[in-house]
């Protein structure tokens, strides 16, 4: 076809235009005429010839655009099926990520944006949905789609909300407009359901229930107010007829007056209780008008409830440890009762075992109990509450602390009383003497002993001053070997020793308390430069009664001397002598 138009059409027109020449012209002049047309023809069939050789160049031009455009389509479409196949391979394990707005998710976006992630594309919309439905006023179609070439943005005026991609639109399998339409009709619902609880309206519907609230409830406080004062008078005078005075043996332990002044204390925690009660329902009720304020709400029946309910589910959690604690304590407390009746039949002598004194029954059932007490803790204590937290075992390490060294003297005392109750220096009743201090034991504990002395003074000592010192017992001597009281006096070398020693025995033999059998004896001790000192010596078996054994035998000695006439003397007596009467009373003499 080119090549027609190129040579066959020009040649045609040529032979046609000879043809008409000839048969009209056949002179010279018709010669140069048809000479001048063969130029005019040629010179026509050269314009004809490159406009054709143009648009030839634009059909070949067209061509090449032609295959061009048609390879991108291919391409495009090629490239668009690649991605929505990797697209639908990814679309089982991408989750995609959320716009939620509270608490409600409104839809998933899957792809980025430029290099913005789906976290933050939903993260900015849910921010500002939210600040779109916050404000005070708002129309219902306030959003709507602008389409650009390479995104649907989603508008609320002149803000972005949300802009809707291709690739989006893949996502979802659908145009990217109709999803931009789709999503903007969601969006617009949340906005809408947000204003509605944000709005001007819902804020003047708020502070007209508020003040309902306030005005009932200053209401109810002055009303309970009244009836409390009214009441108060009366009821105190009911209960105050019906009072009796609560006695417990011998000791009044609450009289009328107290137990009316226990009556009205109980009567204003009372109004405080029912004033507390309206509170508490008045101030969340008042708080959960506003959404705004809506979680203070939650907050305050939080700071109530929650403890409650801790306190309630540790109660519950720990019932099966309590059932062990109780079980640990049944076992120990009849096994300590066990032990108790064997030490008091051993203490009673009922039941008798050989080398276990009866006084030591007692103390050995203190030592087993304070073990088995012991033994009890150290099972009980993992099962208390909290007994593995740091906060208790830091208590439990201080307290240690503290008791061990506070109680360096008491442990002394405690050790110390528990040997000498297995050495059993002496008893309770005995007469004892311990350093400087003489008399009876009256008491006797695990940390201290008691004395009353001659005197009758109550003398305390602790049981490590006891272990380290010489404890004499006269009790135990005066049962098993008696005791033997001895008092010296000094005579001069004129009486005979003989006269001596029978004034000394016989006036032992009188003075009750003294032994005959063994009989008193005397010794002489000492042959000083001006006299004799001779010392008697007797058994006696009271040793409670020392100190009146050695008064009676001072006095009978006294009395035997003066009536055998025998002076006792001293060196004081004897380097005064000149001129001085014998020392002794006058019916004596």
């Amino acid at each position: 076809m080119n090549r027609f138009l190129r040579y066959g059409l020009p040649a045609i027109l040529l032979l046609i235009a000879s043809a008409s020449l000839s048969a009209q012209a056949p002179s010279d002049t018709a010669s140069k005429v048809q000479d001048s047309l063969v130029n005019e023809l040629n010179s026509q069939l050269q314009d004809l010839s490159n406009q054709l050789e143009y648009v030839n160049m634009q059909n070949i031009m067209l061509q090449k655009e032609l295959e061009r455009t048609g390879n991108k389509v291919r391409m495009d479409s090629i490239t668009q099926a690649n991605r929505k196949h990797i697209i639908d391979s990814l679309r089982t394990l991408t989750p995609g990520a959320p716009l939620v707005v509270n608490g409600d998710t409104l839809l998933r976006l899957y792809a980025r944006r430029g290099g913005i992630t789906p976290e933050l594309r939903v993260k900015t919309a849910a921010e500002k949905i939210d600040d779109l439905g916050h404000r005070l006023t708002l129309r219902a179609d306030s959003l709507f789609v602008f389409e650009g070439d390479y995104t649907s943005d989603i508008m609320a005026g002149n803000e972005v909300v949300l802009s809707i991609s291709d690739i989006d639109g893949i996502w979802a399998d659908k145009p990217r407009a109709e999803l931009a339409a789709d999503y903007t009709k969601i969006i617009q619902a949340k906005v809408m359901e947000i204003h509605d609880e944000y709005g001007l309206r819902r804020k003047l519907w708020g502070l007209l229930f508020a003040s309902i609230i306030i005005v009932v409830q200053i209401f109810l406080l002055i009303l309970t107010n009244r009836l409390f004062l009214h009441w108060k008078k009366p009821f105190m005078h009911h209960v105050v007829r019906r009072l009796s005075p609560i006695i417990l043996k011998d000791y009044e332990f609450l009289n009328v007056h107290r137990q009316g002044i226990i009556v009205m204390t109980l009567y204003k925690v009372l109004r405080y209780l029912l004033i507390l009660f309206q509170l508490f329902v008045s101030i969340p009720l008042l708080f959960s008008i506003f959404p705004e304020t809506e979680t203070v709400t939650f907050t305050i029946l939080g700071y109530i409830w929650n403890p409650f309910k801790d306190i309630l589910l540790s109660v519950v959690n720990y019932i099966p440890k309590l059932f062990q604690i109780i079980v640990i304590w049944f076992c120990f407390h009849y096994l300590l009762r066990l032990i108790h009746y064997f030490a008091g039949e051993i203490e009673s002598g009922n039941l008798k075992i050989s080398g276990f004194y009866p006084d030591w029954a007692k103390p050995s059932y203190y030592i087993l109990r304070a073990l088995l007490l012991s033994l009890m803790i150290v099972m009980i204590w993992p099962l208390l509450p909290s007994s593995d937290s740091q906060v208790f075992q830091g208590v439990s390490v201080f307290l240690g602390i503290i008791v061990s060294l506070g109680s360096t003297a008491i442990i002394g005392n405690l050790m110390a009383g528990l040997v000498m109750t297995y050495m059993r220096p002496f008893h309770i009743g005995d007469y004892i003497k311990v350093g400087d201090t003489v008399g009876e034991v009256i008491e006797k504990t695990i940390f201290v002993t008691r004395i009353r002395t001659r005197k009758n003074e109550v003398v305390t000592i602790q049981n490590s001053n006891l272990m380290g010192s010489q404890t004499s017992n006269f009790t135990v001597a005066a049962r098993n070997y008696g005791i033997i009281v001895h008092t010296k006096v000094t005579i001069g070398y004129d009486v005979p020793w003989q006269k001596i020693k029978d004034i000394m025995e016989s006036a032992a033999l009188a003075t009750p308390g003294i032994k005959h059998k063994p009989q008193p004896f005397m010794m002489i001790t000492a042959l000083n430069d001006f006299y004799v000192e001779y010392e008697i010596n007797a058994y006696t078996e009271d040793a409670v009664k020392l100190p009146a054994v050695y008064s009676a035998l001072h006095a009978n000695l006294l009395k035997r001397f003066f009536e055998e006439g025998v002076e006792i003397m001293s060196p004081h007596i004897y380097a005064r002598r000149d001129g001085i009467d014998t020392q002794m009373p006058e019916e004596f003499k």
